[in-house]
């Protein structure tokens, strides 16, 4: 599911990017659902584990889709609609995701037999919604280059922004500060995914497979 959530956030971001004008992430072969191209060994394999060992959602990234943004018929609206692309696409998945998990409960539930396979693939797009949830909120944190930056330095100044922007070179290692220190913040910051959660369970609790992968 991690790794699939993260490829369909990047793949938006290049077929948004398309839909206003720019064709690069499409010309070089990365408008696809493949994932050998959008594996990123950092952010797809150490990031997860760092997250992992942290005790926060595990979350990981998929190597960036190239855009050219001067490619975009209207530069600045181009820019947040290919940045918040990724942000959307991960939320409807988590929505999407919650009638799949009810109708394989009523399956389930209907066929006894097919209960035990069913509820192992039921428990996967569970974990599914909080991947998805998560992150769409740590990509609009605004740390230069995750996708909430992009949003944010339209709202400074201009030579403010500019100077934001520069710290994108950096972005990697705040984030791994803020992963370490900044624990305070990160647990307001996912509460509300937490409480998210929370109601689409209460939702899909009645549906729920009772199995060894519930137990």
């Amino acid at each position: 599911m991690l790794l699939f959530s993260i490829i369909a956030h990047e793949y938006a971001h290049g077929w948004v990017a398309m839909k206003n004008g720019d064709m690069t992430a499409y010309q070089l072969g990365r408008l696809t659902w493949n994932p050998l191209p959008h594996i990123d060994p950092i952010m797809s394999i150490l990031f997860p584990l760092i997250m992992y060992f942290a005790g926060l959602p595990v979350l990981g990234a998929a190597r960036p889709v190239p855009v050219n943004p001067r490619n975009y018929r209207d530069f600045k609206k181009g820019d947040i609609q290919v940045s918040l692309a990724g942000i959307v696409t991960n939320l409807i998945i988590a929505v999407l995701l919650l009638p799949v998990i009810i109708l394989i409960g009523i399956i389930g539930h209907s066929v006894p037999s097919a209960a035990e396979t069913l509820s192992l693939l039921q428990q996967m797009f569970i974990y599914g919604i909080i991947i998805n949830l998560g992150l769409a909120a740590f990509n609009i944190i605004h740390i230069p280059p995750l996708d909430g930056s992009h949003v944010m330095k339209y709202l400074l100044p201009p030579a403010w922004g500019l100077g934001y922007q520069r710290l994108s070179r950096f972005g990697f290692l705040f984030v791994l500060i803020l992963l370490f220190v900044g624990r305070p913040f990160l647990d307001f910051w996912f509460a509300p995914v937490f409480g998210l959660f929370r109601a689409a369970m209460a939702l899909v609790l009645p549906y729920i497979l009772r199995s060894q992968w519930t137990t």
